[in-house]
Parts: structure tokens; sequence; C-alpha cells
């Protein structure tokens, strides 16, 4: 357990990149077309020992719209638009598929959204038996799937365990009844419960709940009875989230009034009430809004140094390719990125002319991987060992680092850091703030081309 000092989160709280990617997606560029991705796909799958998949499909659908949603989603009731989408889906795995090496084994799936359950049960079956017979999965391969119990029969979950998912994901954000209207997401406490009652039934492995602080009405003194709840239920996993409010990114966000937000002091109050109650339960911060169980493979990784981060938050699969499908997702594997289009219409059309719907990508150069290395290193180990950078980079670390190091000092003066013996490590107050430290080390900030408009760190 572990407590917040209020006043340091108020002093470094600012605008700042999440790091699911470096360089960040404002970085993309639209000259990284389909021939690009197509040439890396193709390129990267010759050889002996190559990495193993990740694989994750974008479902955008959703039965209803949540105000406080940052996702890239669509409302839709209408069944053949879904139906649609995922005969293009289907497309989009065999353009890929057809190039991707017979001797790799996908070890990681996971189906995003949107809602993907707003798919039926017969749908889920379906989709999940094309991608089983288009990819060769390791028998242990960690599968999972955000789910909407809104919207949800115990055929929903049956059909995910039959095609071989075995961990899942749930929103529960607030338990709080006018939390819940001032958000569009009315979801009784009985409902969650019975849902996870039926994941818990079915026998997957695991099981994560989603909160979220900030919300339009929130307290800490509201919030704790959610904080106490979701205890009870006793989920593997239990992420934390700051309501990122952009409603110049989110247009519908702008049905929430800001006056109705919780206050930054309050906003914070949550924060430290929820971090103290979860750690005194049990949870292990792993950083990053995430709390897992001692036993989950998400703390013995972060134990192990073996934790790693990529657009679906933290991984236990550094190393693996990232190969993602449907609209607006971003894959990553050697030195690329390549984000798909995000309009469904403009997405068909690539398809229907039998190329990739890339949208815009990048290329990473010597210094992007050696910053994105550091970054990694700083947000998943939470230390850094500077030798051993400059052994696998060529570097001297305090010359090629000096402009971030300078700026260290104030946070190494209020404990958030240390730095002996040339390595750095990071306290469990300064993970927190890890955002605010690895941007000492992002080269676009220092020479002052990134441009981009970010939610808060904290």
């Amino acid at each position: 357990m572990f407590d917040i000092d209020i006043d340091l989160i108020k002093k470094y709280d600012k605008p700042g990149p999440r790091y699911t990617s470096y360089p960040t997606a404002p970085h993309f560029k639209e000259s990284f077309t389909h021939k690009n991705y197509l040439d890396e796909i193709i390129k990267t799958n010759k050889g002996q020992d190559l990495p193993d998949l990740s694989l994750y499909f974008h479902l955008p659908f959703c039965d209803t719209l949540c105000y406080f949603c940052g996702c890239n989603m669509i409302v839709t009731r209408n069944r053949d638009r879904i139906k649609n989408y995922i005969d293009y889906l289907k497309r989009e795995i065999d353009l890929i598929s057809a190039h991707i090496s017979q001797d790799r084994k996908t070890t990681q799936l996971h189906w995003g959204g949107g809602t993907p359950t707003h798919l039926n049960p017969d749908e889920i079956a379906d989709l999940s038996s094309y991608i089983q017979n288009r990819f060769d999965f390791n028998t242990d391969v960690e599968a999972g799937c955000e789910i909407d119990p809104r919207e949800l029969t115990k055929e929903h979950l049956a059909a995910l365990k039959n095609g071989g998912f075995n961990r899942i994901s749930m929103g529960v954000q607030d338990i709080n009844e006018k939390v819940q209207k001032a958000v569009n997401r009315i979801q009784p406490e009985s409902l969650t419960r019975q849902v996870v009652d039926w994941v818990r039934e079915l026998g997957f492995d695991s099981i994560n709940l989603d909160l979220m602080y900030g919300l339009p009405f929130q307290s800490a003194k509201s919030f704790e009875k959610t904080v106490d709840t979701v205890i009870e239920i006793d989920p593997d996993r239990i992420a934390l989230f700051n309501f990122a409010y952009v409603p110049w990114m989110k247009k519908h966000q702008k049905v929430i009034r800001p006056q109705d937000l919780p206050v930054p002091e309050e906003k914070l109050n949550i924060l430290r009430m929820s971090t103290r109650k979860l750690t005194q339960a049990g949870y292990v911060f792993i950083g990053m809004d995430h709390f897992a169980k001692p036993d989950d493979e998400l703390t013995l990784a972060l134990k192990a140094k073996k934790l790693y981060r990529n657009f679906q938050g933290y991984s236990t699969h550094a190393g693996s390719d990232l190969y993602a499908m449907g609209i607006t997702s971003i894959s990553q594997f050697g030195r690329i990125y390549a984000q798909n289009i995000k309009k469904e219409k403009k997405y068909h059309a690539a398809l229907d002319e039998g190329i990739l719907p890339t949208a815009k990508g990048c290329y990473l150069d010597d210094e992007d991987l050696l910053r994105r290395h550091v970054i990694i290193k700083l947000m998943c180990d939470f230390e850094l060992d500077f030798a051993s950078i400059e052994d696998e980079f060529n570097i001297d670390f305090e010359t090629y680092f000096s402009w971030g190091l300078n700026n260290l000092n104030e946070m190494m003066a209020d404990n958030l850091i240390s730095i002996e013996n040339r390595m750095l490590k990071i306290t469990r107050m300064g993970r927190l703030l890890i955002r605010n430290i690895a941007m000492n080390f992002d080269g676009y900030i220092e020479r002052k081309e990134d441009h981009a408009r970010y939610s808060r760190t904290v």
C-alpha cells in the first residue's frame, strides 16, 4: 500500500502522450501507403526464427453511445451493416494471412471495439473460426475480448469460450446511478455481478474490470462504494482510467458539461482513495492505470522485467509482431507502424480493390528505435541501466540524453526518481507520473516537433 502526494500530482499534471507507440500516432504520415505496408509484411516473413504473432481485430459497433467514450466506434443496430463489415474484415484477414510464414505461431489474440459482443453469438463463432483457420495458434494463446454486459447473453460468452477466448475485459466505470445517467451508460450492479458469475461459470482464466475517475458528479465519497464493490467482486485485474475529456477530438463529449466534472482537487482525491484501497486489498500497482493480483501474469512479468507496452496497453508478449485488422487499427512490427483507414466506406472501397486498407504509417529510424526502447524500459521496468543502453546502441548515454537528464533534476528532488551508479529508478510515486518522466526522453518533444493535443497525464 502507498499513499499519493496530491501536491506533487498537481505540480506535474499536464498534457502528454500515453506512449502506446513511439513515435506517437500524430507523427504517422499519409505518404506511408498500402504498398509500403505490404512490402514490410513480405520482407519480415522471410527467414527462420521469426517472432510470434499478436493479432488484434477492431469491431467498432456499439448499441448505444457512452458519452465518455474515446474509442473509434460506430453506433448502429443495423445487423446487415455489421454482417457486411465482418465480410470485409475477412477479406483483410485473407490479404494478410496469405503472406504470413506458416512457421509462425500466434501467442496473443485480442478483440476490441466498440463492443465486440455487439456481434451475435453466431457471428462470434463464425469470425472466430475464420481467424483460427487462417493463423496457427499456440495451445496456450492468451486470447482476450472486451464485452459490454448491457447487451450480453450467456450465449455470447459461450461462443467466445468455444472460439478459444480465455480472458474477458468489461467496463464498469462507476456503479453510481447519477454518474451512469450523466454518461449514458446505465449498468446496474446486479448486471455486472451476473456477467462476472457467467464468466467464472464458463471457465475463463481471467477477468478485468475497468473503472474510470473524473466523470460527471463523481466524488471520492461516492466512488468509494464503487471501489469497494469491485474489490468484493474480486477480478484478476482492475484498470483505473483517468477520464480523458477531449471534446475537440471526440465531439460527443461536448454533451458533458465541464461544470459537472469533479474539480481537479477532488479528482485527485478519487485517485488517492482508489489507489490506497486497491493496494490495501492486495492488488499490485503495475503502472499507467493498471492493478493486478500478485499471481497474475502482468505482476509476474513486471517482477521478471518482461512487461511490454503496445496499443493494447501493458502486455506479457514482448517481441511479438502485432498485426491489427479492422478500421483505425494499428499494426506494429519491425521498423514500421501502419494504421488502417478510419472511415467504414473507404475501408470497404480499398478492400474492393484488393488492397490493404492502409491510411498512414511510419518507418522508424535508428534514433526512433533507441528512444522507443528507452521509453518502453521506463514504462515497463520502471528503471533504466545506462550501460546496457550504451552496449546495445553504441552511444554515450549521458551525452545523447543530456537534455532529458537535465530536466530530471527537479523530479529527483521530488523523489519521483533516483539516479545512482548510472541506474535510473522510478519510485512508487513516480510510477503515477511515468508519462511525465518518459517525455524527457522523447526526441520529438526535445526538438519541439510535437504539436499534438494530448489528454492530461493524471
